[in-house]
């Protein structure tokens, strides 16, 4: 099967426009509704669009190895080709350039579009379910790795870390006052 390696480097390519480009149509958004936490850096994009990467490459290798049978597989490709869709109405609606819409069409949906006929080759073609739960499939994924990155980890474990200190070090002098 070439189907999945095919789709993962149209994804790679594609998201390479939205990696460089995704800041700058968040903070557009952001502008234009006010919300702040919309926001995001040339650091989280990269996390985030990595994470996605990780995701998407566990759903062609699970593609490879069922022939085609996965449903997260399956989901990918459908969810993929929508995603074309998305970034067309993303502009319509903004009347401007967004994140990712000049490599959509070229890149993007050619390499869905050959997943999804090399599913169909193999007697596969993908069914009405798998284009249902396409969209909410990248969907989640793509959310998921959103709020990953705006997550400050580093103060998350530091805050662990201070409270352990903290509760050890109560204990400790307990023991000293017995």
């Amino acid at each position: 099967m070439r189907g999945p390696i095919v789709l993962f480097a149209a994804w790679a390519l594609h998201d390479a426009e939205e990696t460089l480009t995704f800041p700058a149509s968040a903070d557009y958004v952001a502008d234009l509704t006010g919300i702040d936490a919309l926001r995001m850096t040339t650091k989280q994009s990269v996390a985030a669009i990595g994470l996605v990467g990780a995701a998407l490459a566990a759903a062609g290798i699970r593609g490879v190895r069922t022939r085609g049978d996965s449903w997260f597989y399956r989901s990918s490709v459908a969810g993929l080709e929508v995603h074309v869709f998305t970034h067309l109405l993303s502009a319509a609606v903004a009347r401007r350039y967004t994140s990712g819409v000049l490599t959509a069409v070229p890149i993007m949906w050619p390499g869905a579009a050959y997943a999804r006929r090399e599913l169909a080759a193999l007697g596969k073609p993908l069914t009405a379910a798998d284009w249902r739960y396409g969209a909410p499939t990248m969907g989640a994924v793509a959310l998921a790795a959103h709020v990953l990155v705006r997550i400050d980890w580093l103060s998350l474990l530091r805050s662990r870390r201070n409270r352990l200190r903290r509760s050890q070090g109560c204990a400790a002098s307990a023991d000293a006052d017995a």
